[in-house]
């Protein structure tokens, strides 16, 4: 019996750090698509869209980490910000506090989602809020930090960090609801 306790324990963390993994890889992986804007240094970008699907998918803690990681993968130096970019100082420029943000994000959506293991059961109405609580939770953090580093007033650092990109991030919201559903069940499914 205490064998089989070790085997699905050993399991369980080897799902969670292929996940975590994954989610990480995604989110590097929005760097590809990152147009720039001629009036904002914070470039249109895929990378919310992945840290708001590893909270919902994950949930708070997994998705989490998941941000965490690609967030640690950028401050070493790994180039999977925006316009494939790395290192430390990305986080001191304008756009750090948006990266900030999509930990915050992740959490948010994925505390509001509720865990993947109660997929069955989460009514869509969560989801919904979810991915709205994790795209909007990202603008406290970017706008602030824009502000600061550029030294704007609210008005500008608004128009310059927030207003060019809520149609695109109602899209993306939208992609998100449509998808995470199944994608919650696929996951329940696989965690032990």
């Amino acid at each position: 019996m205490e064998n089989n306790v070790t085997i699905s324990a050993k399991r369980r963390t080897i799902v969670h750090i292929t996940l975590i993994a994954l989610f990480a890889a995604l989110t590097a992986a929005g760097t590809f698509i990152a147009i720039p804007l001629p009036f904002s240094p914070v470039p249109i970008v895929l990378q919310n869209l992945f840290a708001l699907l590893s909270g919902l998918l994950l949930g708070p803690l997994l998705g989490g980490a998941a941000v965490g990681l690609y967030l640690i993968a950028g401050a070493i130096g790994a180039p999977v910000f925006a316009g494939a970019t790395g290192g430390f100082v990305r986080f001191l420029g304008p756009t750090g506090g948006f990266l900030f943000g999509y930990l915050f994000a992740a959490m948010v959506a994925g505390c509001i989602a509720g865990s993947p293991r109660s997929a069955y059961k989460t009514p869509l109405w969560r989801i919904i809020l979810g991915a709205i609580g994790g795209l909007l939770v990202v603008y406290v953090p970017g706008i602030t930090w824009l502000k600061v580093m550029l030294d704007k007033t609210w008005q500008e650092a608004l128009v310059m960090g927030c207003l060019p990109f809520i149609l695109g991030d109602a899209l993306k919201g939208v992609v998100a609801v449509i998808i995470a559903p199944r994608l919650r069940r696929a996951v329940a499914d696989i965690i032990p």
